[in-house]
């Protein structure tokens, strides 16, 4: 299976494995620019996750734990556990992204129709979009 790529505005997602079918695991990398616009601190209801870093730095949160991720470090989001990331640092950053069971590249393709439409993201089609993968915004603090 060859890997589907996906551009959520400045993000980029390569899917490599695609479980989302039959309930299995899927793995995608995720590529972050510095100072990139990303998705707000949520939970998966339905997936737990492990994130890998493969290059640059990745700021990861995991609850209350913050870690500055660089290749070779991990750090995993049991389900229905708040998470964050960003890329504060002047280099790109790439993780390998693991889900179990899969969220699938379909979640990403239906964030890329909101994100890229043009003009500031509609924040309430995006939560729409969440909802529908079993993601939960966490609450402002």
């Amino acid at each position: 299976m060859s890997a589907t790529e996906i551009t959520a505005g400045q993000l980029g997602i390569r899917y490599l494995i695609d479980g989302s079918h039959d309930a299995s695991l899927g793995m995608f990398e995720l590529t972050v620019p510095p100072a990139s616009n990303v998705p707000p601190p949520h939970s998966h209801s339905r997936n737990e996750e492990v994130v890998y870093a493969l290059e640059g730095t990745l700021r990861y949160t995991v609850g209350s734990e913050t870690r500055d991720l660089t290749a070779g470090q991990s750090m995993h989001t049991p389900r229905g556990t708040v998470h964050a990331f960003s890329n504060p640092f002047d280099r790109v950053a790439r993780a390998l992204i693991v889900l179990s069971p899969d969220i699938g590249a379909q979640y990403f393709k239906d964030v890329a129709a909101v994100v890229n439409a043009g003009g500031p993201p509609d924040k309430a089609a995006l939560i729409t979009v969440m909802s529908r993968y079993g993601l939960v915004p966490a609450a402002p603090k």
